[in-house]
């Protein structure tokens, strides 16, 4: 049984009349958004250097950036939205649950790098 595809992004405010509509849509929200995370690489400006729970804001823009595109792509692109909740639910908790361990992972070996290339030594030896 096929059925119509949602044609709305930005949860319902902004509609498209075909899907190829939508698609192009999402395309150039992917674009810009890639733009922003293009120019912030090359200028990186000076207010951004600071740093916001371990990391620079910078870096926290890059992986907020990276997320939301990775979200329209899965959304619309992939055709998730069409799913069923308890798919899409188990999908992006399972994603969600490998971003935070995967920022931890920076975080806290990380912080252990630094510290190694501060002091010349390891602080601990097993």
């Amino acid at each position: 049984m096929a059925h119509a595809h949602k044609l709305a992004i930005f949860q319902g405010r902004l509609k498209f009349k075909s899907n190829t509509q939508k698609i192009w849509g999402v395309l150039i929200l992917l674009t810009i958004i890639t733009a922003i995370e293009v120019v912030l690489g090359i200028y990186k400006p000076d207010v951004l250097e600071g740093s916001f729970i371990g990391m620079k804001v910078l870096n926290w823009i890059f992986i907020v950036l990276t997320l939301v595109k990775a979200y329209y792509i899965t959304w619309d692109f992939m055709h998730m939205r069409d799913e069923t909740s308890a798919l899409r639910r188990m999908v992006v908790w399972t994603a969600l649950f490998l971003v935070c361990y995967l920022v931890f992972i920076l975080l806290q070996e990380g912080g252990y790098v630094e510290s190694v290339f501060k002091r010349g030594y390891l602080k601990t030896d097993f």
